[in-house]
């Protein structure tokens, strides 16, 4: 995810046309479900004050947001600020539980297996840390196929093309989908992450729920797929497809959008769906809980598996790892306030970053536990 955008998405929104995630506004119109991102909250109080300076490290998905939250937070409270060092999700979860850090970001939940849960508590103070997912990413299947820009796809071919059992683009199972559309006789080259990643591992869970069984190959930060080129990071997947005629591959939007790769629509059973500020938002406001009480684990499967008409489902959510109970009274305090920030005015600046703000009804939820920590 980064913050430089392409200008003619700039230019869709000033023309009111169908909104990207990734250029959504917080003057969306909301839909009738109520799912539209509200990126403000009014009358919603910042306590500010406490700790001058926080300190959190982890998820670097997330970085482009913290700054865009550090930003909302240093103009809501004067003389406040925080410093986010992008290690990565491990380091963020290893000194959040060493008490370096003020909260910890990650992409994954902590993992009671690994003893990440008991050792979280022991670090607040035999209290349990809870799980903020305050930023999610939408990640876009990208394509690019000269005379072909609107394409539609499920969770069943889409696996197919990713593992490799559809080769060609004018396939039968491609074409029952895209009725009435020219598709040409022409190889599927796919593209994917060769380093670690976490978009791969939460588009493998993706595949995994959504595609009735054709994705075998199981989930985790490599790419199980075994086919197609790999190349590293965001930006080198986007260029490498971009590059490339008949070209696929599976990256966050922005970077989609800056190498001017066509977007394929998701039909997971109630019709085609457009990646859009409302249909990113459905899936979100969909999203059941897991966690307990205040501690807002997601169910993956209620997001990737989602029959919500007019719900986009592949999106990557990352978490705020923080404290229910344990911190001093002046880290308690900014760390309130700049959760507080971060879920409302906050949301606000996440369009021009390349996430998705979130809707209303989960921004509640998010107040509810902030205003719960101690």
């Amino acid at each position: 995810m980064k913050t430089k955008r392409h200008g003619a998405v700039v230019g869709l929104i000033a023309a009111g046309a169908l909104l990207l995630t990734a250029c959504g506004s917080d003057n969306n119109t909301p839909g009738a479900g109520g799912t539209s991102p509200n990126a403000s909250a009014p009358g919603v109080d910042v306590e500010c004050g406490g700790k001058a300076k926080l300190n959190a490290e982890g998820s670097s998905a997330q970085k482009n947001a913290i700054d865009t939250f550090i930003q909302a937070y240093q103009q809501k409270c004067a003389g406040a600020d925080l410093a986010y060092n992008p290690s990565g999700s491990g380091g963020g979860v290893k000194n959040f539980n060493a008490g370096q850090v003020d909260f910890g970001g990650t992409d994954s939940p902590l993992s009671k297996d690994k003893g990440e849960v008991e050792a979280a508590a022991k670090r607040c103070a035999t209290n349990p840390a809870w799980h903020l997912p305050l930023v999610f990413g939408p990640v876009a299947v990208g394509f690019k196929l000269d005379g072909v820009q609107d394409l539609v796809l499920n969770g069943e071919v889409t696996a197919k093309i990713f593992n490799g059992a559809v080769k060609k683009w004018n396939d039968p199972a491609i074409a029952a989908l895209n009725s009435g559309a020219t598709l040409p006789d022409k190889d599927i080259k796919v593209v994917y992450r060769s380093d670690e990643s976490g978009t791969t591992d939460n588009f493998q869970k993706y595949l995994k729920i959504a595609s009735k069984g054709a994705w075998t190959q199981g989930d985790g930060k490599q790419f199980k797929g075994g086919v197609g080129e790999g190349k590293e990071k965001s930006a080198g997947v986007a260029q490498a497809a971009a590059s490339v005629d008949g070209a696929v591959t599976y990256v966050e939007l922005s970077f989609a959008q800056d190498n001017k790769l066509s977007i394929a629509k998701i039909d997971a059973g109630q019709g085609a769906v457009e990646l859009t500020s409302e249909t990113v938002g459905k899936a979100i406001d969909g999203a059941k809980i897991k966690g307990e009480g205040n501690d807002l684990v997601l169910d993956l499967d209620s997001i990737y598996g989602t029959t919500t008409a007019g719900a986009y489902p592949l999106l990557l959510a990352t978490y705020e790892i923080v404290c229910s109970k344990g911190y001093d009274a002046d880290t308690a305090k900014a760390v309130k306030a700049f959760l507080t920030v971060a879920a409302t005015d906050g949301q606000a600046g996440l369009a021009d970053a390349g996430y998705a703000p979130v809707p209303k009804a989960f921004q509640d939820k998010l107040l509810t536990a902030i205003k719960a920590i101690a």
